[in-house]
């Protein structure tokens, strides 16, 4: 472990073994950092939610192994309204001057690029990506390996494995490079194509396209994955 000059840590908070923390950055409540992650410069990881009916609370930030955090990035705790836990996966590069808000879930394998902003109790997904300058609404989610362009707002859903892209983030496509870069089968990435199609193309109704999907006998898991994210959208999917 290694911790650089005026780096501030507070009494709650618990690092693990090969954690880096750079000067002046700052970590305090009940905050705990996995092993060999690595938080640059003026962070502030830890503080209090951005919540005016925050009155406090025994809630927690959980940041994974392997995560890089860069200069001036801000997360903050969880709410006891929406369960406790800002939680960060492991394996993530989070870029400068992020911010992520109280309650969010990160998985693993994400890269969130500079001047993100994230909303609370917004869920991202394993290995998405967003881009430069987004901002992501409250309770909207991102799913598994979406590619998110730069500038871009997100309100709605972002399916997995899809391109979303705009001032309102609407669907583009399939995320093909994504699915390159996990090895995915050919098979697996015709299946997530012919679903996408489906769903998103057929110019049937969504809940029409779903009961469709289902009984398309798709046997990959990602499809499977795709269908149930669709199914449990609160907020509606970018189409």
């Amino acid at each position: 472990m290694r911790i650089g000059p005026y780096a501030v840590i507070g009494g709650e908070v618990s690092l693990g073994p090969g954690v880096e923390v750079h000067a002046h950055a700052h970590l305090s409540g009940r905050t705990h950092v996995g092993a060999r992650t690595r938080i640059f410069p003026f962070t502030a990881l830890g503080g209090e939610p951005q919540d005016k009916s925050f009155d406090g609370g025994s809630t927690e930030l959980v940041i994974g192994s392997d995560t890089v955090i860069r200069e001036h990035v801000t997360i903050s705790l969880g709410t006891p309204k929406g369960g406790g836990c800002t939680r960060i996966g492991d394996d993530n590069l989070i870029m400068n001057t992020v911010h992520i808000g109280h309650d969010v879930q990160i998985g693993a394998h994400c890269i969130i690029a500079s001047f993100v902003g994230i909303a609370g109790h917004v869920e991202v997904q394993d290995y998405a990506v967003i881009g430069g300058f987004c901002g992501i609404h409250q309770h909207a989610r991102v799913g598994e390996s979406v590619m998110v362009a730069a500038l871009s707002g997100v309100t709605l859903d972002a399916p997995p494995f899809s391109l979303v892209a705009g001032e309102r983030a609407t669907l583009r496509g399939v995320n093909v490079v994504g699915l390159r870069r996990r090895s995915f089968p050919t098979a697996v990435r015709s299946e997530i194509k012919r679903a996408y199609h489906l769903l998103f193309h057929s110019k049937l109704r969504l809940e029409e396209a779903l009961a469709k999907a289902r009984q398309s006998g798709f046997e990959s898991a990602e499809v499977e994955r795709l269908l149930t994210f669709v199914e449990g959208s609160a907020r509606g999917v970018s189409r």
